[in-house]
């Protein structure tokens, strides 16, 4: 009997000591944010500042900034400030930028923090952060082009930013939002497993990086864009778990939003998205205030997927957005709204009857989604 108790307290002070170790373990392994700026008298300011080529952030963080304007004498009828995706940068504009300048926009994007050539790549430099720089950006572009109509556009990471800065204590002044297949996958839209395994990697190896490589997602139909992203250094491949993490908390933040947005809002959704599924997307749709139901507008691109700004039919998108800016309350060029009418009916006809959900949430979240 004496040799069973024994046993057993080493079996008990075993079993302590693992959870003591285990414990100890995920206490030490936290999420890794990128350091803020230097400060503004680093760069020889004392406010924060656009350049020709930088936004120059509050904390002296210096971000490249790209610019395409309409033709020399030709005014714009008015400006948006867009904000790319996660692991992309402002290149993201390049080809979409350009085309909005010709229909009479002018167009500013910058490398957001840990992106692209801005400083920290591959660190999450955390959501009131972002949304910080989006705010001061804006308050800049009014500033250089003060009485002038300006819009967000936000690019799946950039949309969650863009819907997080809008419902914050301090939403920046702007004339509507541009939702480009938002980010709005949020943990309440997640299987528990997909919720479970990224709770026990952030703590366990929260710097490890991984690739969406082998999950047989497709962004986009444009498949030489997609191979150019593939040879672009400044694209991130592999990405670090508590950036993941980083942004399955904005894109949360991102899908609260949603009763606060009472906002001109432009949403635009492809109807073969991989990224992003549809189910959270449609609830977001869902949860806008009733109130000013008027000024929301959804589009739904019959052929179109996550990557909207860059597939074979960018055209048709950018047309529609052009044309929101001109007038928020004229029909859309395209037919995209009455495709989303069509598929919100077919969706709330399904739950009427009790048919089953699409399964969307089995797309598994993807470190090389936008």
């Amino acid at each position: 009997m004496a040799f069973v108790a024994c046993r057993s307290a080493r079996r008990a002070l075993l079993f302590t000591f693992l959870t003591l170790a285990l414990l100890l373990l995920l206490s030490a392994c936290a999420p890794r944010l990128a350091p803020a700026g230097p400060g503004l008298a680093a760069a020889g300011l004392d406010a924060a500042a656009l350049t020709e080529n930088a936004f120059i952030t509050s904390d002296g963080s210096r971000l490249p900034l790209r610019a395409w304007l309409p033709a020399t004498g030709r005014q714009p009828h008015g400006v948006v400030l867009a904000l790319h995706g996660f692991n992309d940068y402002s290149h993201a504009f390049a080809e979409s930028g350009p085309a909005l300048a010709l229909q009479g926009l002018a167009v500013y994007a910058y490398d957001q923090r840990g992106f692209g050539e801005a400083p920290h790549r591959g660190l999450w430099a955390g959501t009131e952060v972002l949304t910080g720089d989006l705010a001061t950006a804006a308050a800049l572009l009014r500033q250089r082009h003060p009485g002038m109509p300006l819009y967000l556009l936000g690019e799946s990471m950039g949309g969650a930013v863009v819907l997080a800065a809008m419902a914050g204590p301090a939403p920046p002044a702007v004339d509507g939002i541009v939702l480009v297949a938002p980010a709005v996958w949020g943990r309440s839209t997640m299987p528990f497993h997909q919720r479970a395994a990224l709770w026990i990697s952030v703590r366990l190896f929260p710097g490890a990086r991984f690739s969406g490589r082998g999950l047989g997602i497709q962004a986009s139909d444009n498949i030489e864009m997609l191979r150019a992203l593939g040879r672009d250094p400044l694209f991130i491949k592999e990405t670090r778990v508590d950036a993941v993490y980083g942004l399955v908390n904005l894109m949360d933040a991102a899908l609260q939003a949603a009763p606060e947005i009472d906002s001109a809002t432009l949403l635009l959704y492809g109807a073969k998205d991989e990224v992003v599924p549809a189910a959270p997307t449609f609830t977001f749709w869902r949860h806008l205030p009733s109130e000013v139901a008027g000024q929301h507008r959804f589009a739904l691109y019959e052929d179109g997927w996550h990557m909207l700004l860059r597939d074979l039919q960018a055209q048709v998108v950018i047309e529609d957005i052009a044309a929101w800016t001109r007038d928020p309350s004229s029909p859309l060029p395209s037919p995209a709204e009455d495709y989303a009418a069509a598929a919100l009916a077919r969706e709330a006809a399904e739950e009427a009857g009790g048919a089953p959900a699409a399964p969307a949430e089995e797309t598994a979240p993807t470190p090389c989604a936008e």
